[in-house]
C-alpha cells in the first residue's frame, strides 16, 4: 500500500468517564508519572460516557454515578478531552429541552485546557447542540451502524463531525481506507475491541432498544440471537472477531497508513476488564505486572 503520510501517535478513546471515575483517579496518575510503563507511540485521546438517567444516552443504558463536576475536573487536570455519549437515535423535539442533559452540555462546554465533545447519532440533537453549545465538538456514533463504505464516506464529508466511528465490520477494508484523503483519515475513529458477532443483522435494533430504555419507554429486553450471545462480553472472543484491531495492527498497519484514532468499548463491562484493555493496548509487556499491582493494591478500588 502507498501511504500518503504516517501518523506518529495512536490516540485511544477510553470508556467509562462516569462509570469508572475511581479507576481513572488511580490510573491517570500512573500513566503520567510512569510513562516508561506505556508504549511511547500511544496516548489518551478522550474518555467518554454518560451519567445515569440521561434521556439522550445511547449505545448502553447510562449508569455512571460519578459527579459530573468531579469527572470534568479529573479530565482537565490531566489535559484529556471528555466526551458525553448522547447517541440516542430516537429523540423527538420534545426531548431537546431535557434539563439534565442540557446542564451537562453547558458544564462541559465551559472553557478549559482542551475541548470536550459529544458523541451523537440523532441529527435533531446534533443541530440543537451545534446551536446551543458551539464550544463542543461532535463525534458521529458507531450506533449508526455504517457498514457500507459509501455511507461512511458521506459521513466523513460532513463538516459537523470532527470524528466518525464506522461499524467494526468495515475495520479491515484496508484498501478503501488507505484511499481516503489525509483529512478524512484524521476523522476516522476505529472501534477496536467489539465482541458482537460479525454476521449480526440486529445491531441497529439492539441500539434502538437501548435508546427506548433511556427514554423510559416500555419495551422488552433485546434478545441477542448471535452464536454464544448469551455469554456476554469476552475479550478472548473479541480477539477472534474478524473485525478485531490488535495492538500490532495499530502499530504496524493503521499508524503507517495515517490513522490515529482508536476507540475502546467497555462502559458497562467492569473496571477489571477495563484494566485488561489498557494493559493490552497501552502497556509494555514487561511493565504490565507493575500496572496491575499499582491498580489492584490500591485500597480505594474494588475491581469487579
Amino acid at each position: 500500500m502507498t501511504n500518503q503520510f504516517q501518523a506518529k501517535t495512536a490516540l485511544f478513546h477510553l470508556p467509562g468517564l462516569f462509570s469508572f471515575y475511581e479507576f481513572y483517579r488511580v490510573f491517570l496518575p500512573l500513566f503520567r508519572n510512569h510513562r516508561e510503563y506505556f508504549y511511547d507511540w500511544c496516548d489518551i485521546g478522550s474518555i467518554y460516557g454518560a451519567p445515569a438517567g440521561c434521556l439522550w444516552g445511547g449505545g448502553r443504558v447510562s449508569s455512571g454515578t460519578a459527579s459530573p463536576k468531579n469527572a470534568l475536573t479529573l479530565t482537565r487536570e490531566y489535559g484529556i478531552s471528555a466526551r458525553l455519549t448522547f447517541s440516542n437515535s430516537l429523540l423527538t423535539p420534545e426531548h431537546l429541552s431535557d434539563g439534565k442533559c442540557n446542564r451537562l452540555c453547558a458544564l462541559f462546554s465551559t472553557p478549559g485546557p482542551v475541548e470536550n465533545g459529544v458523541i451523537v447519532s440523532s441529527d435533531l440533537l446534533l443541530a440543537h447542540l451545534a446551536r446551543q453549545y458551539p464550544e463542543l465538538y461532535f463525534v458521529s456514533s458507531t450506533t449508526k451502524v455504517l457498514t457500507d463504505f459509501t455511507d461512511l464516506q458521506k459521513e466523513l464529508s460532513r463538516s459537523a463531525f470532527r470524528y466518525v466511528v464506522p461499524d467494526f465490520r468495515l475495520n479491515k477494508a484496508l484498501e478503501k481506507f488507505n484511499a481516503l484523503s489525509p483529512s478524512e483519515k484524521n476523522k476516522v475513529e476505529f472501534l477496536c475491541n467489539e465482541c458482537c458477532w460479525f454476521g449480526c443483522r440486529q445491531r441497529k435494533a439492539c441500539y434502538e432498544n437501548v435508546s427506548r430504555k433511556n427514554l423510559g419507554l416500555p419495551c422488552p429486553d433485546h434478545r441477542c440471537t448471535a452464536p454464544d450471545g448469551d455469554r456476554g462480553y469476552r475479550f478472548s472472543r473479541a480477539m477472534e472477531n474478524p473485525g478485531f484491531i490488535s495492538t500490532r495492527d495499530i502499530h504496524d498497519i493503521y499508524l503507517p497508513m495515517g490513522f490515529s484514532n482508536f476507540k475502546i468499548e467497555g462502559r458497562e463491562l467492569g473496571s477489571a476488564l477495563l484494566l485488561e484493555f489498557l494493559l493490552y493496548y497501552m502497556t509494555k509487556p514487561e511493565y504490565r505486572i507493575h500496572v496491575r499491582e499499582a491498580v489492584y493494591l490500591d485500597s480505594m478500588l474494588d475491581l469487579f
